[in-house]
Parts: structure tokens; sequence; C-alpha cells
């Protein structure tokens, strides 16, 4: 009997791509689950090492069964999954999530410079725009760009992972003027001291068409948090107060 013969029959199939369980995937496992009767198997496709582990683990925390792990081509690991019955806390997580905030906290350390607290994470942030080549610390605007180009680069690989696109090389180059940074300075008033605009290159090495490779890198754009906070006026409100 060949393998696909005695594998499960799959009435779905979820292609998360390199996704780990952490980032989103267990939501789109979900929202494919939703239309299936109890007792239905949903096919889940993944690239992500983890997902091996954390799957399964999750598989027994809300009851489903766990039918079968299969290779398939490349790095691709192919799960079956028996759906026990209805998610009833589905939609609410859906909600939790529409509704998540991100936060952060940010200490003055000394000689112009911080120290950045985010989640289990923490990192120097250096002066808002400095020139100094020899600074301890990057600058508040270049963490801007990297957070940029780093949303960009992997919301380019993991939707080139559903499309079964192996990226062999991809880089972000950005480039950053301000309209005037003298005013931050305090030397002039005319202009204001944020950025004038961003340009840049996205470099990729994909075995993919052109028009394919573009149609991505237009829903990555379309798709990106910090892009489109970027392109989007942002309602910034915070507030003085004492410590």
């Amino acid at each position: 009997m060949d393998l696909e013969a005695r594998l499960p029959s799959a009435d779905a199939v979820c292609d998360g791509g390199e996704l780990d369980c952490g980032s989103g995937l267990l939501l789109i496992i979900r929202n494919a689950m939703q239309p299936l009767m109890p007792g239905g198997v949903l096919e889940v496709r993944s690239k992500e090492v983890s997902v091996k582990e954390d799957l399964p683990a999750w598989c027994r925390l809300v009851g489903h069964t766990l039918l079968a792990i299969e290779p398939a081509e490349g790095r691709m690991l192919r799960y079956f999954i028996r759906k026990k019955g209805a998610d009833e806390t589905f939609h609410g997580d859906l909600e939790q999530a529409r509704s998540f905030a991100w936060t952060v906290r940010v200490r003055s350390t000394e000689e112009m410079r911080s120290q950045a607290f985010v989640r289990n994470h923490s990192f120097p942030v250096g002066q808002p725009a400095s020139f100094d080549t020899l600074d301890l610390a990057p600058s508040a605007v270049e963490y801007l760009l990297a957070a940029l180009g780093g949303c960009l680069a992997a919301g380019f690989r993991w939707r080139a992972s559903r499309r079964g696109i192996d990226v062999r090389n991809l880089e972000v180059s950005l480039r950053a003027q301000a309209d005037n940074i003298l005013v931050f300075l305090g030397i002039e008033d005319k202009g204001h001291p944020g950025l004038r605009g961003i340009e840049g290159s996205f470099y990729v090495e994909a075995e993919a068409d052109d028009d394919v490779l573009h149609a991505l890198w237009e829903e990555t754009l379309l798709r990106s948090p910090v892009t489109q906070s970027l392109v989007r006026q942002v309602q910034l409100t915070i507030s003085l107060k004492r410590a």
C-alpha cells in the first residue's frame, strides 16, 4: 500500500508555511477547522520545526486527535488532525487577537541612552538620530528602519513558504532622510524632524516567476503591520506623568 493510500483522508488543507504556533499558526488552524463537522480531518502543512512539538501538545490540550505526521517535499511535514467538536472559544480568541496591544517600557540610563524592555527581551537605544558612527547603541530612527525591514523580510518569507517557494537569499536595504533634523536640535523651526521619506530595495533569490514574486511583495506591503503604521496616520496619545 502506497503512502497516500494509508494516510487519513483530509476534508480540508491548511498551509502554515514557516509560521510557528506562537505567531498565529494556531489561529489559522482553528479558522480552517471551523467549517468541519466533528470527526472531520484537517491536514496541516508546515515547514517550521517547532510545530512538530507544539502542535501535538496543543491537540492533547484541546482534545483533537493527531492521526499522523508524515514528511512531504523538502522540509514540509503534514499533520492530520481529527476535530473533536465545536471550538466554543474561537471567536473570543479572534477578538482577543484583534484587540491585542503590544507594550514596551523604556528607561533612561546615562549619556543620552535608554534601555528598552519588551516581553522577555531588553535592548539599548541610542540618541534619537545620531550622526556618530562610534555610538554604543543604534539610534531610535535606526531601530524604526530595522523594524520595517524585519517586518517585510519575515512577512515575505512566510508568504513565499505557503506558496511552496524556497527563498534562498533575502535582504532589505533601506535609506531615510529627515525633513529637517535641525528642528530636533532646536537650531531651526521650519519643517519637522520626522522622516521625509523612506526608500530602499528588496533583494530576493527564489525559484519563482517575476510576476509571482511581485504579487507576493505587494501582498507583503499591504499586510505588514509596520509598513501600514507608517503609511497611515496613527493616533498618538502619550501623557506626561510625575514619577
